[in-house]
C-alpha cells in the first residue's frame, strides 16, 4: 500500500507525530497550511470570538489553504493519513477544507489525531460526510506527543 501523510498543526505538536508517522511507514508528507496562520488569540478555545470558537460554530466554515500542492501525492496513494489537534471533538474547519480540495475518490482516510484530553469524537463520522461515499474513512486513533515510532508503525500496519 502507498501511504501519504498530511497534516495540520496549530502548535507544532501534530506535526511531532505527523513526522515520526511519515519516517515509521515510509511516506512522503504535507503540512496543511491555512492562508491567514493562528495566532495564539485565535486558538483560545475559552474565548467565543476567537477564530477557532467561531469557526467551529460554523460548520460551513471553510478557512483558505495557503497552497494546493498535495494533489499529485494524494492521487499516488491508496492510504492517506490525515493528522490534526481535536476541537471541540473534531477536525478543525480546515481539515474540512483540504478534504474539499482535492479527489479521495477510492482512497482510504486514516485521521490521526493529537490532544492533551480530548477523545477523537466524532472525527471520523463527520469527515466521512464530507468525502463523501467515494472514500473510507476509519476510525482513526488519538496519540500522545511522546508516541514512539514504534508505536506508530505497528498502529499503521495493524490497519491494513
Amino acid at each position: 500500500m502507498n501511504s501519504f501523510v498530511t497534516y495540520f498543526s496549530a502548535s507544532g505538536t501534530t506535526a511531532k507525530v505527523a513526522k515520526k508517522l511519515a519516517q515509521a511507514i515510509n511516506a512522503g508528507s504535507y503540512e496543511i497550511k491555512p492562508q491567514t496562520p493562528y495566532t495564539q488569540a485565535d486558538l483560545d478555545w475559552r474565548d467565543k470570538s476567537s477564530r477557532s470558537s467561531v469557526e467551529m460554530n460554523d460548520e460551513a466554515c471553510r478557512p483558505a489553504l495557503a497552497d494546493n500542492d498535495a494533489a499529485a501525492d494524494i492521487a499516488a496513494a491508496d492510504v492517506i493519513f490525515v493528522g490534526f489537534p481535536v476541537w471541540w471533538y473534531r477536525e478543525p474547519s480546515i481539515i474540512d477544507t483540504f478534504l474539499e480540495a482535492y479527489d479521495f475518490k477510492g482512497k482510504t482516510i486514516v485521521p490521526f489525531v493529537t490532544s492533551g484530553s480530548s477523545g477523537i469524537g466524532s472525527t471520523g463520522v463527520h469527515m466521512q460526510s464530507v468525502v463523501g461515499k467515494g472514500a473510507k474513512v476509519l476510525e482513526g486513533k488519538r496519540f500522545s506527543s511522546g508516541v514512539s515510532e514504534d508505536e506508530l508503525k505497528k498502529w499503521a500496519q495493524s490497519l491494513v
